[in-house]
């Protein structure tokens, strides 16, 4: 036992555990942290060899003897019918059945839902009723024929702590320095803190940020192997981890056929492992994340209040050197395209993964920590019932590059850090800039990203600084993109000119391409503003060619300022584009007409569309038919043909122009709801994926 070991045992008594003992018993079972924890504080409390021994195989012994499988639910059963009684470790549930007007107890792994219960039980143990608690239950078989139930349990001993003495824990908790606390709470979590870089500590505090902070949002990305998942699916029962598949709207937020709130409701912190596997089907989806993530509440027919905090964690497999001096990519490369710029935006910090090191025994602890359980349950608390918001805004002074969602990140993560360190009080002024120093970087790694993904100047104000007690204002960089050009001044790829202009204007092309961000005092510049929501067009008549790529979730894209300047004296225009066919694409293609007669020279409209056997032709007929009576009021014909075998999309203008857009007309995200902002005006209308290319035959 080292100092910080003696003085854990003598503040903390009963509340710590040799974590290498879990290490050695871990690796051989598939069971839970806390419960593992739980028997080894019961049987190995001693520093004496031999008797840990011993109680090693009583560890074991038990959790042959009396841990449930799901697998083995059936034999559980008959084991308890056969001997009248028996004891097992599982979770248990008590829920209380309206139309029967009583209790019911269920075991997670016995895989039995009637399981009489006393009311003792669920009245000294407020957990059983609200999402389970693991136990030691010892459950009874009953014989009376005329009963409704097979089991009842007899005993009922917690394995998680049922309550929790927050006073207690601050009290303790004065007795150490900073260092010795976070070193404490590394060796909780199982790393030895001596073998980790002071900045490698930061991380894995920051880790543990969304299991104090409600409604924290935070990305980490890395390579595999470095422990990014376990914080959620070991460490605490407040977290759940969701691996990889789909994610749907019923499942995390609200189900409307069963009006139920989803993971949000029930848990502190809600992770997505695998983030780029992430398949979200339902645009509604993502609209709703982007609603919580921002303000912690929704709207899904029913008006949801949540606390819970987004982790989203996943692998990279890139070199980040590489990806930083690159123009052409970003550090958020592995997400999927549903995962938005609005998405990202509401990202509170971005843990550099790449800089944790691999998971190996070298980092493992075999010293004392908190048992796990009474960390949780410490750190459950500060979610619920402490907010230090308020003393942060106080005392934080930040720079004026900052912007909304840059200060609200920044302070969320301060107040996560005091409540992990310092839950006992204020820090030192010299602690309390090394927080927020630490969450500048990670929100500034968030914005250098999105600077680089977005093609105006949004986020170009990237040097986000604080003040010293002393009234020094300190910019903060991140590490690995300090040097790197690409990053700090990323070219516009969207301004690109045509191929054949002018040397001169090639030049100053690139020159505008590669200068340097707005500085942080000042509005960006218009002509760039306007230049990102409208694709570029040469001054008064002389129009250039063009060629760009609207990206997905992109906004400021209608057909008129795509096209309107191109129609300018064009009398005919043959549009081909097999997709023509169900009612929102012949809306599209009345929308593109309207945009044709504000041109005001057009008198020829001629389409080119495809059907197959599942295209409803008469009601298709019929829309089309509407729409020829209705131009020819203008004074314009329109002709439909149709040709089933017709692949390409290319509009034609008689006066020489040739507009191809990859996807044809339907290019635009299909509304989550038609009562929101770009459900009409296509300009506000967020957009799929898709080249454009404008050129003169």
């Amino acid at each position: 036992m080292d100092a910080l070991d003696q003085k854990l045992n003598a503040t903390f008594d009963g509340k710590v555990l040799r974590k290498d003992l879990l290490h050695r018993i871990k690796k051989g079972t598939n069971v839970p942290t806390f419960v593992l924890e739980f028997l080894l504080a019961k049987y190995c409390a001693s520093n004496d060899q031999a008797e840990l021994d011993a109680g090693m195989e009583a560890v074991l012994s038990s959790l042959q003897e009396n841990y449930v499988r799901p697998d083995e639910a059936n034999a559980a059963q008959s084991r308890v019918a056969t001997k009248g009684k028996h004891r097992f470790i599982d979770k248990v549930h008590v829920r209380y059945v309206e139309k029967e007007k009583r209790h019911w107890a269920s075991l997670e792994n016995f895989n039995s839902q009637r399981i009489a219960i006393g009311e003792k039980f669920y009245r000294d143990n407020d957990r059983l009723l609200e999402g389970g608690i693991w136990a030691e239950v010892t459950l009874s078989h009953n014989d009376i024929e005329d009963d409704d139930y097979a089991f009842s349990i007899e005993d009922l001993r917690p394995i998680q702590l049922t309550r929790f003495d927050f006073d207690r824990y601050t009290e303790g908790r004065a007795s150490f320095t900073r260092d010795e606390w976070m070193a404490a709470v590394l060796r909780s979590v199982g790393l030895e803190p001596n073998a980790l870089s002071p900045r490698v500590r930061m991380h894995f505090i920051a880790r543990l940020a969304a299991l104090v902070e409600p409604n924290y949002n935070y990305i980490e990305l890395g390579p595999r192997g470095t422990g990014k998942s376990y914080f959620f699916s070991e460490f605490s029962p407040y977290a759940t981890l969701i691996s990889g598949g789909q994610a749907t709207k019923a499942t995390l937020f609200y189900n409307n056929a069963r009006r139920k709130v989803g993971l949000v409701g029930f848990w502190d912190t809600v992770a997505f492992d695998e983030v780029g596997g992430i398949k979200v089907r339902d645009p509604d989806t993502i609209q709703i994340m982007k609603d919580f993530m921002a303000n912690g509440r929704f709207s899904r027919g029913a008006e949801v209040i949540a606390d819970a905090s987004l982790s989203f964690v996943g692998n990279i497999d890139v070199s980040v050197q590489q990806v930083v001096n690159s123009h052409e990519h970003d550090l958020f490369q592995p997400l999927p395209p549903e995962l938005d710029l609005a998405v990202m935006d509401r990202f509170a910090a971005y843990i550099p993964g790449w800089e944790m090191p691999k998971n190996s025994s070298s980092f493992l602890t075999s010293n004392y920590g908190f048992i796990t359980d009474y960390l949780a349950e410490a750190f459950h608390y500060q979610f619920k019932h402490t907010n230090r918001y308020e003393e942060v805004g106080k005392r934080i002074r930040l720079g004026k590059a900052i912007e909304g969602r840059d200060e609200k990140g920044i302070k969320k993560t301060v107040c996560a850090f005091l409540k992990i360190l310092h839950p006992h009080g204020p820090p030192s002024d010299d602690e309390f800039e090394e927080y927020v120093a630490y969450a500048v970087e990670c929100r500034r790694r968030v914005k250098e990203q999105m600077n680089k993904r977005k093609p105006d100047d949004e986020f170009a104000r990237i040097g986000l600084s604080y003040f010293k007690t002393s009234g020094e204002e300190v910019v903060v960089f991140c590490p690995e993109s300090k040097d790197a050009i690409a990053t700090q001044e990323p070219a516009r790829r969207r301004l690109r000119m045509a191929e054949d202009q002018p040397a001169t204007e090639a030049k100053e092309s690139v020159a505008a391409a590669a200068a340097p961000p707005v500085p942080s005092d000042a509005p960006p510049p218009l002509a760039a503003a306007v230049t990102a929501t409208v694709p570029p067009v040469a001054a008064k008549d002389e129009l250039k060619e063009q060629h760009f790529t609207i990206l997905y979730g992109d906004t400021g894209y209608s057909y008129e300022s795509i096209m309107g300047p191109y129609l300018k004296g064009a009398k005919a225009v043959v549009i081909e584009d097999p997709y023509i066919r169900l009612q929102h694409q012949i809306q599209n293609f009345v929308r593109f007409c309207e945009t044709v007669l504000k041109a005001g020279t057009v008198k020829k409209i001629s389409l080119v569309t495809g059907h197959d056997d599942k295209t409803p032709l008469a009601e298709m007929a019929e829309k089309l038919e509407e729409l020829k009576q209705s131009l020819l009021e203008q004074d314009v014909e329109l002709d439909v043909k149709l040709n089933p075998n017709i692949h390409d999309r290319e509009i034609r203008l008689d006066n020489g122009w040739v507009i191809k857009i990859g996807r044809g007309l339907d290019f635009y995200q299909k509304p989550g709801s038609w009562f929101e902002v770009g459900a009409h005006d296509l300009n506000l209308r967020k957009c799929l994926e898709t080249k454009v290319d404008i050129f003169r035959t």
